[in-house]
This record gives structure tokens, sequence and C-alpha cells, in this order.
């Protein structure tokens, strides 16, 4: 656990991977040049958002894919695949390639739940069985089978000249070991330790019962992901745990862009602290300062101090050299003083 005497011991960054509507190949290559620049300076990892129908990344497994060709070391992840755009099938075999392309680097993260606007988006992915999907958790359990050569199929053997195998080709014994969930409650995260998953946390919790303004003790935000991050380590103590807030380090940035950032940590600072819709979400606030006022924001956050591996996301909507400042700062002066090492 982090703490100013025990370093954080993995460091990575989460991107969206932006483009535009009607030029959408030069959001992509700036995805993928973020990425290679996250091994240059040294991250231990780059994970990618997912956006179905919207101007980010649709297809995270392919963006991963081309990312394995442009870089050696950085491992590779999604945070998170939501499960009930997928056939678990289909995605253990691309998941599968990915890892054998880029030499076992990918860390998928995934989640469960109907397909954001379902209802507008039903007729178009299930015309034909919307009524009888299921997006629980057993959608992971049947992707899980298939990463780890449980068997796909009723039959192997060899018709003609054609050989046919019971199981998922290739198959990558290691990738089972990398594969993450994204939990939010306390139920999914001993769920997620029980299957043997790693832990994905973010800015975003489930609130108990009563929400905060209930008045009862420790129902902050970071209080409520600590006894998560607690009750999956029971679960699965050899699991682990990253923690995804949004931090923006200023250390570099032009007045321009800390007057930039500042703005948009107040706009999305109402919603801290109140339950949010009918789950009662609750969100994080976003870390905006000098990397040694974030890190002492961070020493002091009971989630944080419960984790020794960080992904944290970048903010939503900036310029891409916004983005490169936010990244290289982390690398270079946040993650130092956190006491994290760059990669050679």
């Amino acid at each position: 656990m982090p703490t100013p005497d025990r370093p954080l011991r993995r460091l990575g960054f989460l991107t969206i991977g932006s483009f535009e509507g009607d030029d959408p190949r030069p959001g992509h290559e700036t995805t993928l040049e973020m990425i290679a620049l996250g091994e240059r300076l040294g991250y231990d990892s780059a994970f990618v958002r997912h956006r179905h129908l919207q101007f980010g990344i649709s297809s995270p497994v392919a963006v991963l894919a081309a990312a394995t060709q442009r870089t050696s070391r950085i491992e590779l992840g999604t945070a998170v695949v939501p499960l009930g755009w997928e056939n678990p099938l289909r995605l253990a075999e691309d998941l599968a390639t990915v890892d054998v392309l880029s030499g076992g680097r990918p860390n998928p993260g995934v989640s469960v739940g109907p397909p954001m606007r379902w209802d507008d988006v039903r007729a178009a992915l299930y015309p034909d069985t919307a009524e009888v999907e299921d997006f629980g958790r057993e959608r992971v359990a049947r992707l899980l089978r298939f990463v780890r050569g449980e068997p796909a199929s009723a039959f192997s053997g060899t018709v003609g000249i054609e050989t046919f195998s019971d199981r998922v080709q290739p198959h990558s014994p290691g990738l089972a070991g990398r594969m993450w969930y994204g939990a939010g409650s306390e139920s999914s995260a001993v769920w997620a330790g029980g299957q043997g998953l790693n832990l994905l946390t973010s800015n975003v919790v489930r609130a108990p019962s009563g929400g905060e303004g209930s008045g009862a003790a420790g129902t902050g935000f970071a209080e409520i992901q600590a006894r998560q991050i607690r009750a999956y380590r029971a679960a699965h103590p050899a699991g682990r745990v990253s923690q995804g807030l949004v931090v923006v380090p200023t250390d570099s940035a032009t007045r321009a862009q800390r007057e930039r950032y500042a703005a948009y940590a107040r706009g999305r600072d109402a919603r801290v602290g109140v339950p949010q819709g009918p789950a009662g979400l609750l969100f994080a606030r976003d870390l905006v300062g000098t990397s040694a006022e974030i890190a002492e924001r961070l020493w002091s956050d009971a989630g944080f101090r419960e984790v020794d591996e960080a992904v944290f996301a970048l903010p939503f909507g900036f310029p891409h050299e916004d983005y490169l400042q936010i990244v290289t700062d982390i690398a270079g002066a946040l993650g130092p003083a956190l006491g994290w090492a760059p990669r050679g």
C-alpha cells in the first residue's frame, strides 16, 4: 500500500482516444502515439476506454493490436470492455490473438450490465435475442472459461484436410491471470476475487444504502473504495488491484492550461459527495495541482493507500498537447513523488 515510506509499484494511464467523426484516422493515430510515448516515458501500462456509437474508441482490442506493433514492453489494457456488446467466445479469440502478437502484454478489463442506451440499440445489436440475452456475471464467467482453455465445442478432430480444436485458438495460457474486472460495489469486488480476476477501481463507486448524506460514518468515496478493496483482497489475496482516479498535474503546464484544467474540475465538483442516479453512484473529486500537491492528497486517500498500482485517467475533451503535458508530468514528476520509478 502506498505511503510516503512505501512507494507506488506500478503506474499507468487511461485514455479515451477521441477522434473527429468526419476524419477519424488522426485521432486513432494520436492514441497510438500516446501509447508509444508512454513506453518511452517508462510507464508500466497504457489503458484505453471504449465508446460505442460515440467519437471514441469503439474497438479497443483492435487499437491494442495496432499498439502491439508500435511498442515492445508496455502492458496494454482495456478499462473496460462492456460485455453486453460482446460475444464471449469471439472476444476470447480476439484477446488471445492480441496476447500472442504482443508477447503476453494485454491486461483486458471487462464489466457487466445491459449496453448503454439499451432501448435505442437493442434492435440493431440483438434483433432476435434481446429478450433472452444474459448481461450479468455469467457472461464474464463464460469469457473466463474460454480464455482459460475450457471446451468451446463438443468436437475436436480432423475432417478431410481441416483440423478442429475444442477450445479457443490460439490458446494463450498466461492471459487468464491478466484479466481484470471493473467493480463499483463491494459485492462485485468480492465476486471478482472469487473468480480469480484482478480488480480495477475507478473514480466511481456505488454508495451504500442511505447514501453519503445519511450521516453514517465512513461513507465518503475514499472510505467506501477502501472497504471494497479490502473485501476483494480477503476473497483473492494474490490478486492485483489498481486505482484509476482523474489526476491532472500542472508542473509544466502553461497558464492557459492551468486555467483550463481548474475550470474543468470546478465544472465536475457539483456531483462530488452526492449519490447520482438510480444506482446511487459516487464520484471522486478530480485532482488538479502540482505533483507535490496531488501526491499529498493521494497519501491521505484511504483507497489509494490500499493499492500499489495506479492507472490514472486522463480528463475528457482536451486537445492533444494537453494530454502530452499531463502524461509527461505524471511520469516525470507525480510518479516519482509517489515513489515510483520509470521502467527502462
